[in-house]
């Protein structure tokens, strides 16, 4: 291979639709397809360690010529070897190891490194992203709150104080277009954490109706929400803040989000358990409008 890769710089964390950039490399990915890496974007990629949201929609635009985004996911390379998406092995910040966005799009004509090219993003489809991922950060929130007293031992805490559920027993979180569907494990390593896993299920009706009250709550009152960043690069920390109840919360998270609770007209949870390799999970499917 050439030279390693500079890191992808980004701007979709402050809300950029668009972008200018360069080419840096094209690879090819099979069905005449190709991926695009840039030194600059504002298409939000598929994060390889924890997919949880998807790509953003868009097109790339080079010498006038627009192609549509199929996938946008990340990447790295070690001026070696170089990994796509769900293949990358390299965890972010190993010594050596480059990470950076690709565009894949339905074309195996060359693109020559250097050439400059354009993002321009889906606007509505990107909204409705971000209110699904904004809505899933405060569901996971109520939801701790409604199980506070469930604990028998100290577990640590989330932003406002409660015993941090979510984050103990997350199993998958997928963010869709207004919706999230979190699915969480209530097995042997939770309860041995002191968790009440049968009092959840037995009460899974009132915790349901709980939830949904304190969102509704939060919703009305209006939360601003901001991303806070350590550096601009693809690899660098992003928070997702806001104050509830006035308390700062403050969630590790690489997606994109709206600035307010309050822009929402709703936010609607409902959980469902299920017996799952000889114990339960529950699903938590998160509704924003």
């Amino acid at each position: 291979m050439s030279e390693p890769l500079i890191e992808t710089t980004v701007s979709y964390p402050s809300g950029a639709l668009t972008s200018t950039g360069t080419v840096l490399r094209t690879v090819p990915v099979g069905d005449g397809r190709q991926a695009v890496i840039l030194d600059t974007t504002a298409c939000h990629p598929t994060d390889s360690a924890w997919p949880d949201q998807g790509p953003d929609k868009g097109e790339l635009i080079v010498d006038s010529r627009p192609y549509p985004i199929l996938d946008c996911v990340v990447g790295a390379t070690d001026g070696n070897e170089l990994q796509l998406g769900p293949d990358v092995r390299a965890k972010k910040g190993s010594e050596g190891w480059t990470f950076f966005a690709a565009h894949i799009i339905d074309s195996d004509e060359e693109i020559a490194e250097g050439t400059p090219a354009s993002v321009s993003i889906d606007a509505a489809h990107r909204r409705n992203l971000s209110a699904g991922h904004t809505a899933c950060h405060a569901a996971s929130l109520a939801l701790n709150a409604q199980l506070a007293g469930m604990w028998s031992k100290d577990v640590s805490t989330d932003g406002l104080g409660h015993p941090n559920f979510d984050a103990a027993a997350i199993d998958t979180s997928t963010i869709h277009e207004l919706t999230s569907v979190d699915v969480y494990r209530l097995g042997k390593s939770l309860r041995r954490k002191g968790f009440n896993a049968a009092e959840f299920v037995e009460n899974l009706a009132t915790v349901e109706q709980k939830t949904n009250a304190l969102l509704e709550q939060w919703r009305q009152a209006g939360a601003p929400i901001s991303i806070e960043t350590d550096g601009d690069k693809l690899i660098d920390r992003r928070y997702w803040v806001t104050t509830l109840e006035d308390q700062e919360v403050r969630i590790p998270c690489g997606g994109t989000h709206i600035t307010d609770l309050g822009d929402l007209s709703a936010i609607t949870v409902t959980l469902l358990a299920e017996d799952a390799d000889g114990g339960k999970v529950v699903t938590m499917t998160t509704s924003a409008q």
